[in-house]
């Protein structure tokens, strides 16, 4: 089988299509946290589930920058830690 830059880019060593995937540990507790920021809007527990969130939004992408499936995977995570550390610079 031909390994076009099409495959490179989307598929899987199993040669499946993945361009989502089911939410790990990371994004998970990102999740979680960023919505309990909702419900508590000042304070430590605010400070506290925002560096939560960052931490955890960090850690996925870095994750997926350096293990992604593929490299679009990859390319996600370069995106998404670029634009954290952006966020935060600001």
């Amino acid at each position: 089988m031909q390994n076009t830059l099409f495959d490179q880019v989307f598929r899987d060593n199993e040669g499946q299509i993945v361009i989502a995937q089911m939410p790990n540990l990371p994004l998970i507790v990102w999740i979680v946290a960023s919505l309990l920021k909702i419900l508590f809007t000042t304070g430590k527990i605010n400070l506290g589930l925002d560096l939560l969130a960052f931490g955890s939004l960090f850690t996925w992408a870095w994750e997926e920058l350096f293990q992604g499936v593929n490299y679009f995977r990859r390319a996600l995570g370069l995106l998404v830690l670029v634009g954290l550390i952006a966020w935060k610079i600001q």
